[in-house]
């Protein structure tokens, strides 16, 4: 009998994000994980270079590949829906938890503690924070990208990730921003100006 983990894992990058949403250009759950989890890396060095803290890169980046993995069975509920009010916020979140258990049934059994570590996180560990710190940063990307391609269906959602960014009072959240997001909004051509 063969095992079907990672054959779901791959179904991701059929996932599309941004549902409600024209987009210029399409984007799924596969990509954004890899953006997370670049993100999430960079915000884990921050907070252990910059701030002298001691959060798990690795956790973090682990947390960041697998945090959309339920949706390989769930779809991708968008934003406005899935946090339209604490009952159906709770609902969504247990969905998504037996996705997961299901998505972990689906291992060996030698390999499925391993793995539900990441898939199922600690929600209290710095690490899981950077990683949600990420995933917004990652929405915020995408909301410049859109911009960029003078599509105003994004002015809105921009403003109101950058509110949630700030409010989180991350400082690893506000050193991404302050160094890194400006390059963003930048052409090829400008950012290569800038070397």
């Amino acid at each position: 009998m063969g095992y079907n983990f990672y054959a779901y894992m791959d179904r991701m990058k059929y996932i599309k994000r941004w549902q409600l949403m024209r987009s210029v250009r399409d984007e799924n759950i596969m990509e954004h994980s890899q953006q997370v989890a670049m993100f999430a890396h960079a915000l884990a060095v921050v907070n252990n270079k910059i701030f002298g803290g001691n959060a798990d890169a690795g956790k973090a980046v682990l947390y960041a590949v697998y945090h959309e993995c339920s949706e390989v069975m769930t779809g991708d509920l968008p934003t406005p829906i899935k946090y339209f009010n604490n009952s159906i916020q709770g609902a969504y979140k247990e969905l998504e938890h037996r996705a997961c258990k299901r998505l972990l049934n689906t291992l060996p059994d030698e390999m499925r503690d391993e793995i539900e570590q990441s898939v199922i996180p600690d929600e209290n560990c710095i690490e899981y924070k950077l990683m949600k710190a990420a995933d917004r940063l990652a929405a915020y990307v995408k909301c410049l990208e859109e911009l960029r391609s003078n599509n105003a269906e994004f002015v809105r959602a921009k403003k109101s990730i950058e509110e949630d960014l700030h409010s989180r009072n991350m400082p690893e959240a506000e050193y991404f921003f302050e160094n890194f997001i400006e390059g963003f909004s930048l052409t090829l051509d400008e950012l290569e100006e800038l070397e």
